[in-house]
């Protein structure tokens, strides 16, 4: 196959290993520490990325010395009382952070802290679950992400927890919120840009919860939004500037490669260099940058999801290149500190 198979764009879809391959880059700045704070690792039909997987994109020249998992649906058990199935995946995640902190893979610290799920649906009776995710972790479980992607087109894929209108806002959701909130655990929202002020509205209600904005808010360019890019783009810079007003909020920058309906590297006969990525991704980048600080923003790789646009490596590169300009701490920032202060990550 030559290029990856046309996805239905919103879907998670399989990565054609051999089309990634055809581009490959030495690493810039490869002293430079980077944590990242986005992955995932899965065994699907089709689609696997396990710990040899990870292991392979970050030995591409990065100094990638730690990573954060994250919820996606992995490993959970298949008995027990429903609620407690998620539990699975924190017990997978941190086998897989045991593995990494022998030291026999190197240097990397993997899946050096967890996000996983709880049913925020269960009200109160979430606390319970909580701390069953707490003692599964190790140490390691810091917090919960929960998909809210929802949109009003019935040619946007809704995310996997089926979620309602306005979900961010019900009362009882809330109060599953509310026990996160006590157990200073934070929260990785996955919403799309037109719910942006939702998750405005959730941060300004608990602003003592660290509130971690996927995927620089989930920007829609498909559908209905396939002929309206500029509409889309001027609605979340204005959306965003509302939401960097809420100091509990911090982002992760990434997620573009994803078949949202924006760039079509994933289509093409031969993957994009790194400054053909950094050409495309820059508007958001910069924006992203400029509204909340290098401080409250953390390049991600969103891996292996991310996989089908480009290599591990080229990405950084990427990266480093959108980051040229940019002042020695705020490198730090946006490749390691933030990450590292937000998900509470001890570095060497």
């Amino acid at each position: 196959m030559s290029t990856p198979t046309q996805p239905a764009l919103g879907n998670v879809i399989a990565v054609d290993s051999a089309w990634v391959a055809k581009v490959s880059e030495e690493a810039l700045e490869p002293a430079l520490p980077i944590v990242d704070p986005h992955h995932h690792l899965w065994q699907r039909a089709d689609n696997d990325y396990m710990f040899h997987d990870l292991l392979a994109d970050t030995r591409t020249g990065h100094n990638i010395v730690a990573t954060v998992f994250v919820d996606c649906h992995s490993m959970y058990r298949k008995e027990g009382p429903a609620e407690l199935r998620c539990i699975g995946e924190t017990e997978f995640a941190n086998g897989v952070a045991a593995m990494s902190a022998s030291g026999i893979y190197g240097n990397l610290r993997a899946c050096a802290k967890i996000v996983s799920h709880v049913d925020l649906r269960l009200g109160a009776r979430a606390g319970a679950v909580f701390d069953a995710q707490i003692a599964a972790g190790n140490g390691r479980f810091i917090g919960i992400r929960y998909q809210t992607g929802l949109d009003k087109d019935p040619g946007i894929r809704a995310t996997r927890t089926n979620p309602t209108p306005g979900l961010m806002a019900d009362a009882t959701w809330r109060d599953g919120f509310r026990e996160l909130a006590r157990r200073d655990l934070t929260f990785d929202a996955w919403a799309y840009h037109p719910q942006l002020a939702e998750v405005g509205d959730l941060a300004a209600a608990f602003p003592n919860t660290q509130v971690i904005l996927d995927h620089i808010g989930g920007p829609l360019g498909y559908a209905s939004y396939a002929s309206r890019h500029a509409e889309v783009f001027a609605t979340w810079k204005r959306s965003m500037a509302e939401l960097a007003r809420r100091a509990n909020v911090s982002v992760k920058v990434g997620g573009l490669g994803m078949a949202m309906g924006w760039f079509d590297f994933y289509q093409r006969p031969t993957p994009p260099s790194s400054q053909m990525l950094a050409d495309a991704f820059k508007p958001w980048v910069e924006t992203c940058i400029e509204l909340f600080g290098a401080e409250r923003c953390m390049f991600e790789s969103n891996f292996p999801v991310d996989k089908i646009t480009s290599g591990y490596g080229v990405l950084w590169n990427a990266f480093k290149r959108l980051a040229a300009k940019a002042s020695a701490s705020e490198k730090t920032a946006l490749f390691s500190g933030t990450a590292a202060r937000v998900y509470r990550i001890a570095l060497p």
